[in-house]
């Protein structure tokens, strides 16, 4: 057995220990928000700005897609297993660290939020921005719309460098 393939199943188990706390995470803040905010008065956090308000959303961000279940399930299924692909499929050196905790959010939110669809029929939403107007969102959505960005950001930055590499290297091919 090579350290490669060490490393890598190291890695591997590093993502599941680290998702299932992601996802343990985002389902005992939605098991608070039917607790302690169903059928109740919104909790006001920072008045004008942020409260903590029930929403039961039956689509999917922003509420599109209402009363799409199958659909949306379906979309999250193969999602959650591209996801798994480009997971274990991604090298285990020091430059993809940034990747699999990223793309294990993304899992651990697409996760989250299917088992409230599969168990509830929808996703319990409850953060909302009132200073905004923002569609009421949860953990599980943080999880995703922040790792999405700043996946797409260290995407954007490693092609830059990756290019500019190239170029310096065509530049020092050149000079010799």
């Amino acid at each position: 057995m090579d350290t490669t393939t060490i490393n890598r199943k190291k890695v591997i188990c590093l993502d599941v220990i680290f998702m299932i706390i992601m996802l343990l995470a985002d389902q005992w803040t939605k098991k608070l928000a039917v607790t302690h905010l169903k059928d109740s008065d919104p909790i006001v956090l920072i008045k004008g700005w942020l409260e903590l308000t029930y929403v039961e959303n039956r689509g999917a961000a922003f509420g599109i897609l209402q009363n799409q279940r199958v659909f949306l399930l379906s979309i999250t299924v193969l999602l959650l297993i591209i996801c798994g692909v480009v997971l274990v499929k991604l090298q285990p050196v020091k430059k993809n660290i940034p990747y699999h905790i990223l793309i294990v959010l993304i899992i651990a939110g697409g996760i989250g939020n299917m088992i409230d669809r599969i168990a509830l029929g929808y996703v319990v939403d409850f953060v909302y921005f009132s200073i905004i107007d923002f569609p009421v969102f949860n953990v599980a959505d943080c999880y995703i719309t922040g790792a999405e960005i700043f996946l797409i950001l260290f995407f954007l930055l490693t092609f830059k460098n990756d290019k500019n590499d190239d170029q310096d290297t065509d530049n020092g091919e050149k000079n010799e």
